[in-house]
Order: C-alpha cells, then structure tokens, then sequence
C-alpha cells in the first residue's frame, strides 16, 4: 500500500464519527424499530381518574390501536396535580415507543405558567403524536340549585359572594380556568374545589354537595341527558350539535369567557422518529373511520382539523401545542389563577 493510500483511508476513517449517513447502522435500526413496533403492549397512561373525558378519549382510541396494531394498549390511570404525576411519568419514562401519554389542554399548556418552577417536566421533555379531538366546556349547576340560565346564576352569586362552590377536575385544568374566566369576566366570587378527576366532581354536584361545575362535554354529557345536571352554557363560539338547545357563553351574555379542551397523543422526547410517525399516522386514521369518529361525536367532540384533510399528523399537532401554551401563559397570568 503507498503512503498516499494509507492517507485516504485514515482521511476517511476520520470522517465516519461526523457523518451520519455513513452509517447505516443507525439508519438500520430505527426503521427496524418502526416496523416491528409494536412488539409487545404499550402502556398507556392518562394522568386524570377513571369516567372523564381524557380516559373515555383514551379508551376508545386504545380499542383501535389494538386492534389495528395488534398488541394492547392498557390504560394506567396516573391523576394528581391537575394532570402533573401522569404527564411526568411519560415524560421520564423509556423513549422506546412503548409508553405514551393522553394528553390534554391543562397538562399540556396551561400547567407550564400555573405551577411554574414548580412543574416537574418541560414542554421539550414530550414529543407530539397526533391530535384525537378538540371538546367545549359546559358550565352546569346541580338541578336543585335555582337558576336555569348563566345570567341567572351570575345574579346568584353577587347575592353570595364567595358561598357558592364551583368544582374542577383539578386545580390548573381548563375546566379550572373556565370558572377563573366566568369569575373575571362576570365580578363574581365562587370557591374553587379541585377534584382528582372528572368522576369525583360530577358525583358531588349530582348529590347536592358543591353548587356548579365545569366540565369538558364529553364526560358530562350523558348525565346532562339524564337530567342529573343542568347545563347553563357552552364554551365554544358556535353550539354544540350534541347539545343544540344550550346557549354559548357568548349568547348568554359573557363572550370573554371561551375556552376548548383537547385532547391528544405525546410521547417521550427522544422516543425514534419513525415510531412517533407510524403512530400518528394511525390516529389520523382512526380519527377518519366514521364508525370511530361517530362515537367521538356523540360525546360532543368536534375533529382535530390540523391539517387540509381536517385531521392531525406529528408536526401539525406539535405547532399546536406551542400555540396553546402561549395562549394559556397569557390567560394564567390575566386571571391572576393560582394552583390552590
């Protein structure tokens, strides 16, 4: 071998470290991954109790999953500090594609500018997947409690200041901020009570104990049905077809106070690209099959619409979560809310 030679292959030799592509090895495995993924169950894990929307949402979309992916996708219910302790276990869990979290509005964005420094994980420490549905808030009140419209409970608590309790699934959650809202923008004073969950808080304004809720429709819509709450308005700029004879916040009078929960698919930050690719790729689908999409819609929830198709992909949702935690920063800190 010349010496010449010799110089062009440790020239060469010293390249391989600083370029990628010469190394098909990496390339090799995260297409493996993707393609033999899943191989085993994913857990699933929804950082709300069991019977809210986030857990109905989860539920219906892990039926699919398992079904076009073929291996279960078990729900783990992980609830506390308004979706906190769910979304930091994702967030520190293995990036391998076999955990992923539901994520929502609250945990999602709002939660950054409530709890602050004291929030364990950072928007970068999750990676977004696919947007499932966007839902309103209604507000309701527990039907012994004598007012039928917003305006009607509003003239309520000026009456009494401070006496009447309004619950939450959670301190920082959009239904959290929905009351702060409502409080704002109308002068009034009610107690905020935070609940680990959707399901606590409905019970207990069913039975009389706290006064008004807030709640994403989904999860509050079958009881509405049923007579065991009344709603008052809600939350979105036009009225829902699943509640079509319940005013908007707008129509009843308070227009500032609009707000829509989401509800979508992250994963850890490093988990392989074309894992978190394959995988938004089925939600999009399963968001599309109108057997699926029928039951979504039942539940009052409206499509994703990220992308021209009116569905979501990884990149669509992920601009989407940036815009929402920009937009929550500004009403946490106009509302003055704090995490009780």
């Amino acid at each position: 071998m010349t010496l010449l030679h010799r110089r062009a292959l440790l020239g060469a030799a010293a390249l391989l470290p600083f370029a990628p592509a010469l190394r098909p090895g990496a390339a090799l495995a995260q297409s493996g991954a993707a393609a033999d993924w899943p191989s085993r169950p994913v857990r699933f894990v929804v950082p709300f109790a069991p019977a809210g929307t986030t857990d109905i949402a989860a539920r219906i979309l892990a039926t699919r999953l398992q079904q076009r992916l073929g291996q279960p996708f078990p729900i783990e219910n992980r609830g506390g500090a308004g979706g906190n302790i769910g979304s930091d276990v994702v967030a520190k869990a293995d990036p391998d594609g076999y955990t992923i979290l539901m994520q929502t509005v609250s945990s999602g964005a709002i939660n950054y500018e409530l709890y602050g420094k004291e929030i364990p994980y950072k928007p970068q420490d999750l990676t977004a997947v696919g947007l499932l549905i966007k839902v309103p808030n209604v507000i309701f009140v527990t039907p012994s409690l004598p007012v039928k419209t917003l305006a009607e409970l509003v003239a309520l608590a000026k009456q009494k200041p401070g006496e009447l309790n309004h619950g939450s699934s959670g301190a920082g959650t959009s239904l959290h901020m929905t009351g702060e809202l409502l409080k704002l923008e109308a002068g009034i004073q009610m107690t905020h009570i935070p609940f680990r969950g959707a399901g606590p808080m409905l019970a207990e304004i069913m039975a009389g104990r706290v006064e008004v809720g807030v709640d994403n429709l989904p999860s509050a819509i079958g009881h509405i049905r049923d007579g065991r709450l009344r709603p008052l308005a809600v939350t979105t700029a036009t009225r829902s077809p699943a509640l079509p004879d319940v005013p908007t916040t707008a129509e009843a009078g308070f227009p500032g106070v609009e707000a829509t929960g989401w509800f979508g698919v992250q994963a850890p930050a490093k988990t392989p690209r074309p894992i978190v690719e394959k995988l938004g790729a089925e939600i999009d689908a399963i968001v599309k099959e109108p057997d699926t999409w029928a039951k979504l819609a039942d539940l009052g929830g409206m499509k994703p619409g990220l992308t021209p198709d009116g569905g979501t992909s990884p990149a669509a949702f992920e601009a989407f979560v940036q815009s929402e935690v920009k937009k929550w920063a500004e009403v946490v800190r106009r509302s003055g809310a704090k995490v009780d």
